[in-house]
C-alpha cells in the first residue's frame, strides 16, 4: 500500500513539475522577441477580421510568421486574462515583436490607418468619386448626396469602411460644424435658413482662394442681397453649364445672358441649390462677414482682389485688371 501511494506522490510531484514549466516556458516564450519579418522588412501587415475569436488570431499570427507558436500566443493571452480585449483591425507588426507585444498592440486597437483630403469647393459627384476610387474602402454607394452637404475635410480610417459610412461621417460633420456656426451667426443677415447660409458659402468658396478674403467676399455678397441686387457670380453661371466641371474656357456673352436658375447675371438673389460643397472657413465668413460697404470686387493680378463700394471705383479697378492682363499676354508672346 505505501508502495502504491509513493508511487501516486511521485506522479503527482512530476505532473505539478511539468505543469510549472509548462508555465514557466509559455510565459517566458511571450515575453521574448518573435520572428524576424521577412525579406529584412522592418514589420508585418497582418489583417485581423471583425469577429475573429483568440484561436483564429492566433492561428493567423502563427500564419503570417509573426509568432512561432499559436499555442504560446494563446496561452499568453489567457494567462493574462485579455481574451475578448483583443481589437479586429489591419496591424503593422514590428520585426521580432515579442507576442505581449503584439496582444497589446491589438488590445490598444492601434491599427493601420488611411486618409481622404478633400479640398474645399469640390461638388458632390467629384467627392463621391475620389471615395469609390479609394483602394481600402468596401461597397457601393448608393447614391450621391445632396450638393453642399458633405464637408471638405481630412477624413481617417481603417481598412474595410465603408464608403456609405464615410459618406455618411462628412454630412454628419458637415451637420454638426454647420449649426454651431448658425447658433454663433451675425444678426440681421439676409439669409432666412441654413440651406441658404451653405449656397451663399458655396459661392464664396469658388470665388476666392485666399482664405483671409474670405469675410470681405462674403461681405460684397450679403451687402448685395441687401440691397436687392444681382450676385452676379461667375462660378454660378459655370455650375448651370456643367455641374462645376471646369469650363476650360472663358464665359461667353451668350452665356452670361442665357437665363439659367444658376445664372446670377440674370436672377435676384440665390441660386436653388449649393454649386459645391464649402468648408469651415467659408461657412463662417458667410455667418459673420466683414463689415464694410463693398458692393464690387475684382482680380488684382496676384490671386487675390480688389474690392470698392461703388461702380466708379470698381471701373478704375477693372481697368487695371484688363491693362494687367494685356501686360501679360504681350510680355508672353514676347517670350515664345
Amino acid at each position: 500500500m505505501r508502495t502504491i501511494l509513493r508511487a501516486v506522490f511521485v506522479v503527482v510531484l512530476l505532473a505539478a513539475a511539468v505543469g510549472a514549466f509548462g508555465v514557466w516556458y509559455v510565459l517566458n516564450e511571450f515575453d521574448s522577441p518573435g520572428p524576424t519579418a521577412a525579406n529584412g522588412a522592418a514589420e508585418t501587415v497582418v489583417m485581423v477580421p471583425m469577429g475573429t475569436g483568440l484561436n483564429q488570431v492566433a492561428a493567423i499570427l502563427e500564419r503570417e510568421g509573426v509568432v512561432r507558436n499559436a499555442l504560446v500566443f494563446r496561452a499568453g493571452v489567457m494567462v493574462n486574462r485579455k481574451a475578448g480585449a483583443l481589437k479586429a483591425g489591419e496591424y503593422a507588426i514590428p520585426s521580432r515583436a515579442s507576442p505581449a507585444d503584439i496582444m497589446r498592440l491589438l488590445i490598444e486597437g492601434k491599427s493601420i490607418v488611411y486618409k481622404l483630403t478633400l479640398a474645399e469647393g469640390l461638388t458632390s459627384a467629384m467627392i463621391v468619386e475620389l471615395v469609390r476610387n479609394h483602394p481600402v474602402l468596401v461597397g457601393e454607394v448608393a447614391m450621391t448626396p445632396a450638393e453642399g452637404s458633405l464637408l471638405p475635410e481630412t477624413y481617417i480610417f481603417n481598412r474595410g469602411m465603408t464608403r456609405d459610412a464615410l459618406i455618411a461621417r462628412m454630412q454628419a460633420d458637415h451637420t454638426r460644424v454647420l449649426d454651431e456656426l448658425w447658433a454663433g451667426r451675425a444678426p440681421d443677415l439676409p439669409l432666412a435658413t441654413k440651406e441658404e447660409a451653405v449656397i451663399l458659402a458655396s459661392i464664396v468658396e469658388k470665388e476666392t482662394g485666399v482664405a483671409s478674403e474670405r469675410p470681405r467676399v462674403a461681405a460684397v455678397f450679403v451687402n448685395r442681397l441687401r440691397k436687392g441686387m444681382k450676385l452676379q457670380s461667375d462660378p454660378t453661371i459655370i455650375y448651370g453649364l456643367t455641374k462645376g466641371v471646369p469650363l476650360g474656357r472663358g464665359i461667353r456673352k451668350s452665356e452670361l445672358e442665357k437665363p439659367t436658375p444658376y445664372n446670377t447675371y440674370v436672377i435676384f438673389g440665390l441660386p436653388p441649390t449649393p454649386i459645391a460643397n464649402p468648408g469651415k472657413a467659408s461657412l463662417a465668413a458667410v455667418l459673420n462677414p466683414a463689415d464694410t460697404e463693398d458692393l464690387f470686387f475684382v482680380a488684382d493680378g496676384t490671386g487675390g482682389h480688389v474690392f470698392s463700394a461703388t461702380v466708379e471705383e470698381h471701373e478704375k479697378n477693372v481697368q487695371k485688371w484688363r491693362k494687367f492682363e494685356k501686360d501679360k499676354a504681350a510680355a508672353s508672346a514676347l517670350r515664345r
